[in-house]
């Protein structure tokens, strides 16, 4: 490593501090990466394959269900194979490369999010124009944006990493290419970097944070003046998985990075990164399923016919 200031590959230094034991995360790490794969590609094709679900409200929930995928594979599969080595290397193009994807699919699922916040606002809110207000134009158009955006903002801001010099070392105490440990190698002025940062968290998490809080506030004072107390519940019910993911994915994600400065306690980051990374994709297609009783019925005919097809074949 003569050139430090650039240099061409990083050291993750992932879990080590475990040392040999290390290799026992291998197992449920990787249980629950094929799970968190399997359950959301099952709501993917549930959604595709079932007209039922041809709905502005599944559609989102299908481009959220590809958006915990593609995060997870940003980085679980590189951690995977970190904890089976002792010598855990990426490539400074890899790092720059798996920085830019991770933050890009993570920003787009948070306005994912916030899309799936105005349907329910605008089917409990305004029913009667909800056809017109949710049309297929503007949900393509908003889900359009909430992959693009993200994707076009974040080329600024890995050009920015490439160009810093990294003279305090090329060792990342991090399982990934996060932000917090890059800039803490370089010696460069980061201040402008660290404030861009927070803008683009803040236009991106928090926005996003504020219109879902928005939407359930309006949606929570509809509700409430129903006088059934049935459909109440049944209003309830399909927004309660929703709030569940944005409970977990907002308090985790604003925790880690919507914070101005570089001074984070990295091993606190580390093991807040490992949830969002591993255990919310996981979890997510459980919470979006048991919660939704249309998806659960199409589960069960689906399963029902499997086994009808499976008895035919014998």
């Amino acid at each position: 490593m003569a050139n430090l200031s650039h240099p061409s590959e990083f050291v993750l230094l992932g879990f080590s501090s475990f040392g040999e034991l290390q290799v026992l995360l291998y197992g449920p790490f990787l249980v629950l990466y094929l799970l968190a794969f399997m359950g959301n590609t099952v709501i993917i094709i549930t959604v595709i394959a079932n007209t039922h679900l041809h709905t502005p409200m599944y559609f989102f929930l299908g481009n959220f269900s590809l958006l915990e995928i593609l995060v997870t594979m940003t980085a679980v599969p590189r951690m995977l194979s970190d904890l089976l080595v002792t010598h855990k290397v990426i490539s400074f193009t890899g790092c720059m490369v798996q920085f830019y994807f991770y933050f890009s699919l993570g920003s787009t699922s948070f306005l994912i999010l916030s899309d799936m916040a105005l349907d329910r606002f605008v089917a409990i809110c305004h029913p009667l124009h909800y056809d017109t207000l949710m049309s297929w134009a503007v949900c393509v158009r908003l889900a359009g944006a909430a992959w693009a955006a993200p994707f076009l903002v974040m080329v600024p801001t890995v050009l920015s990493r490439a160009y810093l010099n990294y003279c305090h070392g090329n060792i990342i105490n991090h399982f990934f290419c996060d932000n917090v440990p890059l800039l803490q190698l370089s010696c460069s002025d980061t201040s402008l970097l660290e404030f861009w940062d927070f803008m683009m968290a803040l236009a991106f998490v928090l926005s996003s944070f504020l219109v879902t809080l928005i939407s359930y506030g309006y949606i929570v004072t509809t509700v409430l003046r129903i006088p059934s107390a049935t459909g109440r519940q049944k209003a309830f019910s399909t927004c309660g998985s929703h709030l569940t993911l944005v409970f977990i994915g907002y308090s985790s994600t604003i925790f880690l990075y919507v914070r101005p400065g570089k001074a984070h306690s990295v091993e606190i980051n580390k093991t807040i990164a490992l949830v969002t990374s591993v255990l919310t994709p996981f979890l997510s297609p459980f919470i979006l399923t048991l919660r939704n009783e249309i998806v659960k019925a199409v589960l069960r005919g689906q399963m029902q016919r499997l086994k009808g097809l499976h008895k035919a074949l014998q």
